[in-house]
């Protein structure tokens, strides 16, 4: 026990020695202010002579919001946020797609539950049947092989 433990320590000191050794690109970039990023700039690199470019005919406003697929439609019905196709506006917040998804998750995930439990419990039923019909895999495997031998034979005998 004494023995991990001193490994540990050892392990420990030799992951800090070595941190403080190697140049970290986390302490490079701590105070230097040359790697701004400089994307977010309105203005131009050629200079400010060029005229902006006139906005998109129509609003260039658009609302947040998210236009249903027919899929989206089917799990906003079925996850009880709307009665009818036609209640669903044209636009809908992408966490209410969100939250219907994830309700459609958990209701397929149960089902999958339930159906791998119904499985089971049919197959508990099919094998008890089988037993009191007195059928087992062995006996099923012996008969088989049973079967080849006698093919093997008449094929033996049928050749002269």
């Amino acid at each position: 026990m004494l023995g991990l433990a001193a490994a540990a320590t050892a392990a420990g000191k030799v992951a800090r020695s070595l941190d403080k050794k190697c140049v970290s690109a986390a302490r490079m970039t701590r105070g230097t202010h040359w790697m701004l990023n400089r994307t977010l700039c309105t203005k131009t690199q050629e200079g400010s002579a060029q005229k902006p470019k006139p906005a998109a005919s129509g609003s260039s406003f658009k609302l947040p919001g998210h236009s249903p697929s027919d899929w989206d439609k089917k799990f906003l019905i079925w996850t009880g946020r709307f009665k009818k196709v036609e209640d669903i506006p044209e636009t809908v917040s992408f966490e209410m797609i969100d939250a219907a998804r994830n309700k459609m998750r958990v209701k397929m995930s149960y089902l999958m539950i339930a159906l791998t439990i119904l499985g089971c419990i049919i197959m508990v039923i099919a094998g008890k049947r089988a037993v009191g019909r007195h059928e087992s895999l062995t006996s099923q495997n012996m008969e088989r092989k049973a079967r080849w031998k006698e093919e093997a034979a008449q094929s033996a005998s049928a050749k002269p």
